[in-house]
């Protein structure tokens, strides 16, 4: 009776957790929450960044006057990972590009795509698929005026149960004919987390 016993709670333990496993769920999530959930650079670090760049680029007054009346041509250097942590950089430079683009102020050279672009235009010239009238010369495209560089760096401290992460993130436009930099601005974000006494 007792081996019996024994194997039904065994059981009705394997099927507890069975369901437990199964019964997991899963829902959508705000993409633009501010809750950190870690110390960790996370989504809305992103777009806190994203964002904050981008508004002060538009509206920093020689820029305002510079973009009154036509769409300067803008080229976008990756970020500069200085941090510890692995940070998708290029989802980063995505986002203020994307944002930038939006705002309808400038216009993008991807130097990302180069490789691609290069490609294409060998088909169009030596394959002999296209019409020669329709194919695009190489040298036709238009050179940048500015450069767009940004870094982001991180100083972590630990002392005792809490951690203070600190993480800077600095952009400068840079006039290519000139080299001056004609804006620059930076975005801090500090995050701070205590371990619990019990568990930690």
């Amino acid at each position: 009776m007792q081996k019996k016993i024994v194997g039904l709670a065994l059981l009705l333990l394997v099927l507890g957790v069975f369901m437990g496993c199964a019964s997991q769920r899963v829902q959508y999530g705000d993409a633009g929450s501010a809750t950190p959930i870690s110390t960790d650079f996370g989504s809305s670090d992103l777009q806190q960044i994203a964002s904050a760049m981008v508004d002060s680029l538009i509206t920093f007054p020689p820029i305002v006057e510079m973009t009154a009346q036509r769409r300067p041509v803008i080229v976008v250097d990756r970020v500069k990972n200085k941090s510890m942590q692995h940070i998708d950089t290029e989802s980063l430079t995505d986002s203020i590009r994307t944002r930038l683009i939006r705002s309808g102020k400038f216009r993008f050279v991807d130097r990302t795509t180069d490789q691609q672009l290069i490609d294409e235009l060998k088909v169009q010239q030596e394959s002999g698929l296209v019409d020669e009238r329709t194919a695009i010369q190489f040298g036709q495209q238009i050179g940048a005026e500015f450069m767009l560089t940004a870094n982001f760096a991180e100083i972590k401290q630990t002392a005792g149960r809490t951690t203070d992460v600190y993480y800077k993130f600095t952009m400068s436009l840079r006039n290519l004919k000139t080299g001056i930099l004609e804006w620059s601005d930076e975005k801090e974000i500090r995050k701070v987390a205590k371990r619990s006494l019990i568990g930690g």
